[in-house]
């Protein structure tokens, strides 16, 4: 006992609630999420394309709001403050798409979006800010938030899958707004935890503080009915989008470019790099919830020992991967490095970027293995794509947010948050473009798309492939950019 409660106090105030409240808060977005192309098509009458350019746009709008929301965080709202108003407005969300009604799915999707898309900022922001900038222990919290939020995810899919297997959607969704009331009661509970340290806001007094405040809460609100609007000409805002990321990114390399400290500069250059690795790896992942998801149900036998297994339920190898891989990681990282073992960041990142290229080609091999009847490929070679892209995702995702708060000056640290989850938004946006790329026939026939299949997962491991090695060729240079530097001296509050 004594040993638990040393090791409880190490932690600092808030890390241990935030593990909870990730927990709780990641329940509707794993129902929502992996349930959207299914119940477009099933329920609505979307065509396979149009439901992956929506579910592409789901993630899109999610992941991409996540800059805005860095920025609003902390400037016009505190993060728990706007955590806990996304929360709400996901509730609100939930409950309209378990209406049923089209107009519910889209005003649903659009107050779900705008909650979910400002509030995830917040709480990698609020872990980060209980570490100093040279805190070792601060990938490690992450690696555990990430298991936290995978737990989540478990519970999500696992509900889901049960709920799918009879098509009730209404209660499913019901279910997915009792999670995120859970993570409003939490974050309630434990108000004073979850305080916001060192930011802007925090140094705003009366009527400038107040001020502010309204800004934040007429953006919440104001959002939704742009949003609900840009989901219903879905073709037209997929451009707009990813001509919003590359503005974006052009504007972090001006921004990086005229940065005055050079060796805070350096690590943004290195920041830089590693985001348009991370947006290859991505761009096949997000492709789970859509066209694997397609992949699964029309081309593969879903069934273990003669159980059937619900297309949700799948994506639990990938949550149980990284909710036992997360703390292992952590601890077989740390251990290596006492040894005086180089595990660096560049190197982190080609290893998922090769894992995920060897996942996507296990797909094409289990198609050639198939049932020549029926076209059908084994269980066992989904499940195996899974396990390797959710270790790459174990080497990248948890990992990249850790870097932020190493490679991002102070004033910047939001922002570029925000613009490291912008990239997983494009991606989604690619990976809709890749789901769309293999029509479903009209029979079914997994005999009739196993080529396309083939073709298209084999095209998209040999990019991965070809990135992992090109980013384990820059790895020297990358360090340097990393390690060059010490901790500048001069810096300043973005006001």
């Amino acid at each position: 006992m004594r040993s638990i409660k040393q090791h409880w106090d190490r932690v600092p105030e808030g890390s241990a609630v935030l593990f909870i409240v990730q927990v709780f808060a990641t329940l509707g977005f794993a129902v929502l999420q992996y349930t959207l192309t299914l119940y477009a098509t099933r329920r609505h009458g979307f065509t396979s394309e149009q439901a992956a350019l929506m579910t592409g746009l789901f993630g899109a709008f999610n992941y991409g709001l996540h800059l805005f929301g860095g920025y609003l965080g902390g400037r016009f709202l505190s993060n728990r403050n706007l955590f806990v108003g996304g929360m709400l407005l996901q509730v609100l969300g939930c409950g309209a798409i378990a209406g049923g009604s089209l107009a519910g799915l889209y005003w649903g999707m659009a107050l779900f979006l705008t909650g979910s898309g400002l509030n995830v900022t917040c709480l990698n922001m609020m872990l980060t800010q209980r570490f100093a900038p040279e805190d070792d222990r601060r990938e490690a919290a992450f690696l555990w938030n990430y298991a936290g939020m995978n737990i989540g995810f478990f519970i999500g899919f696992t509900v889901a899958g049960v709920f799918q297997l009879g098509e009730d959607y209404a209660s499913l969704f019901w279910f997915a707004t009792l999670g995120n009331a859970s993570a409003i009661a939490v974050a309630l509970l434990f108000w004073r935890a979850l305080a916001d340290r060192d930011t802007p806001l925090t140094q705003r007094r009366g009527a400038d503080f107040w001020g502010r405040f309204a800004i934040g809460i007429a953006v919440l609100t104001g959002l939704v009915p742009v949003l609900a609007w840009l989901l219903q000409h879905p073709g037209d805002t997929a451009i707009g989008m990813k001509a919003l990321c590359g503005a974006v990114g052009l504007a972090l390399l001006a921004l990086t470019l005229r940065h005055p400290v050079p060796a805070e500069q350096r690590r943004m250059q290195a920041y830089l790099v590693l985001t348009l690795g991370s947006l290859v790896f991505w761009s096949l992942y997000q492709m789970a919830p859509s066209g694997l998801q397609l992949y699964a149900v029309g081309n593969v036998w879903m069934n273990v020992w003669g159980l059937p297994v619900a297309p949700q339920w799948v994506q639990n190898i990938n949550t149980v991967v990284i909710v036992i891989g997360g703390p292992w990681l952590a601890a077989l990282f740390a251990r290596w490095r006492a040894k005086g073992w180089p595990v660096d960041i560049p190197m982190q990142f080609s290893a998922s970027l090769v894992l995920m290229g060897l996942g996507f080609l296990a797909l094409p091999l289990g198609i050639q293995l198939a049932d020549p009847a029926t076209g059908r490929a084994d269980f066992f070679w989904l499940a195996l794509s899974y396990v390797l892209q959710a270790t790459g995702e174990l080497l990248i995702s948890p990992v990249g947010y850790a870097m932020i708060g190493r490679l991002a000056p102070r004033q910047y640290q939001g922002v570029m948050m925000g613009a490291w989850m912008l990239v997983t938004g494009l991606a989604s946006l690619f990976a809709g473009d890749f789901s769309g790329v293999v029509a479903q026939p009209v029979d079914g026939s997994a005999l009739a798309t196993n080529a396309a299949y083939a073709t298209l997962f084999t095209q998209l491991a040999a990019g991965s492939l070809a990135t992992g090695a090109a980013m384990f060729a820059l790895r020297p240079w990358l360090k340097r950019l990393i390690e060059g530097g010490g901790i500048a001296t001069a810096r300043s509050v973005d006001r």
